[in-house]
């Protein structure tokens, strides 16, 4: 059905989607590519939360550089939205565009949308056609596509451990005992999420920022702190640096109803960074969808054990993916099973 060079083309849409990453949320990163007589004559990606969608930046830039979108075939990622939001619709753009086929990688599942975008196309002559690249879509768009299926975040966890899997040293200062490589990591991981977890012992302990500092963003993750007993320091970094944090205390009555408070809040992936107990709370409930152990080859004099490993992980429903190297670190990425 897809040639060749149709798959290249939403494949390029897909790399420029990638320029909002970290930027657009809660919207997805979506891309369009428009081409005309075999050749790309512009190109347009969700930049910022009220910014241009894909497709109207796509159309304002062949009109930049003089060329006309009359006639074309817009390769777009996401179905385009039939709803005034931030911005017009866009299928109003590719309507006043003249562009006569759109080619769509994955359908919108929100229900404002829902495959409006297309009937609305479809009713004024355009020729639509979905599934192009669509898997790679999905996996690009995840946060989001899981968000509008369960309404609330998707769940990642990162925890770092030694050679022995232990999670700190009890002989030493509270100190990071990964690589320069592996922070800077997982500040990108970060980057990629919307809220930030850790329990009380974290704070106590560590007296973490849970702030975006090692890469470019321009904007900072909700912290979330859970807090029953109320024993945190309100001196803490989270409680005084001007960066939203919301503090889980008394009131806190279990994790789905947390993670559903979230979801409220348009938080589409949640990071839980904190302890084994936490993690562990988490994974017991069934709702960690994936999972970065980090390991580092140094040992802990006065260990402290995570108690987590590819058995525990396993038997939560999680199956090892691929590993990868952050640094000095290796890495082993766990996903749940049919995660969307």
């Amino acid at each position: 059905m897809w040639t060749e060079t149709d798959k290249a083309f939403m494949q390029r849409a897909l790399d420029v989607a990638e320029r909002g990453r970290g930027r657009v949320a809660p919207n997805p990163l979506v891309g369009c590519v428009l081409v005309k007589e075999g050749e790309v004559i512009a190109e347009g990606w969700h930049d910022h939360l009220g910014g241009l969608h894909a497709e109207q930046m796509a159309i304002h830039d062949a009109e930049s550089k003089g060329k006309s979108p009359n006639g074309a075939t817009a390769y777009v990622t996401l179905e385009p939205c039939n709803h005034y939001g931030r911005t017009p619709p866009c299928t109003e753009a590719l309507l006043w565009s003249g562009v006569k086929h759109v080619i769509v990688a994955h359908p919108d599942p929100n229900p404002t949308v829902r495959g409006k975008g297309f009937q609305v196309l479809r009713d004024a002559g355009i020729t639509v056609q979905s599934g192009l690249l669509e898997e790679r879509a999905a996996e690009q768009m995840k946060p989001f596509l899981y968000w509008c299926e369960h309404r609330r975040p998707m769940v990642t966890v990162k925890l770092a451990i030694d050679a022995n899997g232990s999670v700190d040293d009890r002989s030493a200062e509270a100190q990071r005992f990964t690589s320069e490589a592996c922070l800077d990591e997982v500040h990108r991981l970060r980057k990629d999420c919307d809220a930030i977890l850790v329990g009380a012992e974290t704070i106590e302990r560590d007296d973490p920022s849970l702030t975006i500092r090692r890469v470019e963003t321009e904007r900072q993750p909700l912290r979330v702190i859970l807090d029953p007993k109320e024993r945190t320091n309100p001196d803490a970094i989270v409680y005084n640096d001007g960066h939203e944090t919301v503090q889980i205390g008394s009131d806190f009555t279990g994790l789905l109803p947390l993670l559903n408070r979230l979801g409220d809040m348009e938080k589409q992936r949640l990071l839980i960074e904190g302890g084994p107990t936490t993690i562990h709370s988490f994974l017991q409930e069934g709702l960690v969808d994936e999972f970065y152990l980090v390991r580092s080859e140094v040992t802990h004099q006065m260990p402290i054990a995570s108690n987590i490993d590819g058995d525990v992980l396993k038997q939560t429903g999680l199956s090892l993916e691929r590993t990868e190297k952050w640094g000095e670190e290796s890495v082993e990425v766990w996903k749940r099973n049919a995660a969307l």
